[in-house]
């Protein structure tokens, strides 16, 4: 049965797919807006410190204010979602606990808040939705062991990028292509030199977080979801940091081939990223058989022996539901690091770094990411940018564009990232 009409049998027989989601930012109220429209699903209970986020996405989904409880007791949680209400809550521990909710989503972008949330939520035997590509560059091949062991789901959610690419390279493998490329259009002009305060005024107008934005200018985010898309198809990098050419989508087929071939690439079974064709993803495959390209060249996919696959868009939140629902019903992933860390981003100095100077991550004033393979980033003993914290002192002089090592800083607290990074790198599940 399709997945629609397993949701409208759900809802025919009064219940529902319970989802727990934390983090009410932009990602997290547009998905509560979709699940309103849905059949068979309800977010039954959402965490953030900023408890009128929540509040107000369930108002403008539609919810009633006495559908609404505002609370942060357990206890009082559940008679709430006993009693057909939806729960807001600051505290995200009171999500993880809830036996009701059957698929946590975690939407927070934040990758110590997101380790420690799936961390959590796996323990408790709940399936684990990914909002936070950021954590799972970082531990995901670490969670992705435990949910197997727990016999529950970890998996990246629909509607990411990562995941758009996903869907069309397992459609490809599926029928018998070989994919070559795998890549997505970036949506602005890296500058690796963003911030904050450089970002502010367009941030503004975009009702978006400064910081937020500066990730997605400085090209930590391209390089954060890319690194996802190898960790799930072995694919690495041409090189460090891909190529980001200029490129149509009628031109990508010709760019991103062999050198030898007229394009950029040194070798194929490559991630990258392309100016020029955002919000798409795209794939680039061929076949070794004869038949295939000449139905191919009939079907006008172009003259061979490389053809695009390409998707014009994502709708981010609003497809994470798919996520769930594959979840939920048939024990199966969106996308995974299936083939365990084959890629790092790693933090690169964003300016003159000196000791005492702090590290505020993602989209900040001192950091920026780079992908490289993760053999190469073990070589330099080189810091993923996921455990980049404001936490992190640095302990010796950094140079603007040089890689930042682990021994040129120290970690003051005790962070779940860090810790979960360590088991990992012990392979203690393995």
């Amino acid at each position: 049965m399709s997945m629609n009409r397993q949701l409208a049998e759900l809802q025919k027989q009064g219940t529902y797919i319970r989802v727990g989601l934390i983090g009410a930012g932009q990602m997290g109220r547009g998905m509560i807006s979709q699940i309103a429209a849905m059949k068979g699903m309800r977010v039954i209970a959402t965490a953030d410190l900023r408890k009128e986020s929540a509040y107000n996405a369930y108002i403008r989904a539609g919810y009633r204010e006495q559908d609404i409880k505002q609370t942060n007791q357990l206890e009082e949680a559940e008679k709430a979602v006993a009693a057909n209400q939806v729960v807001v809550t600051e505290d995200m521990h009171l999500v993880l606990a809830m036996k009701e909710v059957d698929v946590i989503v975690d939407a927070t972008g934040i990758p110590n808040l997101g380790a420690e949330i799936a961390w959590k939520a796996l323990l408790a035997r709940k399936h684990v939705v990914m909002l936070n590509v950021e954590t799972d560059v970082t531990v995901g091949p670490l969670l992705y062991q435990m949910a197997q062991s727990a016999n529950v789901v970890y998996t990246g959610a629909a509607g990411d990028e990562p995941a758009a690419i996903m869907e069309l390279f397992n459609f490809a493998e599926t029928i018998g292509f070989q994919p070559l490329v795998a890549g997505k259009g970036k949506n602005n002009p890296l500058n690796v030199e963003a911030n904050p305060d450089s970002a502010r005024e367009q941030a503004e107008r975009l009702n978006m977080n400064p910081k937020i934005l500066a990730s997605f200018q400085d090209g930590t985010k391209t390089m954060i979801e890319m690194t996802a898309v190898a960790n799930a198809t072995g694919f690495l990098p041409d090189v460090d940091g891909m190529h980001g050419a200029e490129a149509s989508v009628d031109q990508l087929i010709d760019v991103l081939r062999l050198k030898e071939e007229g394009g950029i690439l040194g070798k194929y079974q490559v991630v990258e990223y392309v100016n020029g064709v955002a919000p798409g993803v795209f794939i680039i495959v061929t076949s070794d058989q004869p038949e295939v390209h000449q139905e191919m060249q009939y079907l006008k996919m172009g003259e061979g022996p490389n053809y695009l696959l390409y998707r014009p868009y994502h709708l981010t939140s609003l497809e994470t539901p798919i996520s769930i629902a594959k979840a939920y019903f048939f024990q199966e992933e969106t996308i995974v690091p299936y083939h365990g860390l084959v890629a790092e981003t790693v933090a690169i100095a964003k300016k003159d770094l000196q000791p005492g100077d702090h590290l505020d991550g993602l989209g900040g004033f001192t950091v920026y990411g780079k992908i490289m393979s993760a053999k190469e980033a073990k070589q330099q003993n080189a810091l993923p940018i996921g455990l980049t914290d404001p936490s992190l002192v640095v302990t010796k002089p950094i140079r603007k564009g040089e890689v930042i090592t682990y021994d040129q800083i120290e970690n003051t607290k005790s962070l779940v990232i860090w810790e979960l990074r360590r088991l990992m790198e012990r392979g203690i599940l393995s």
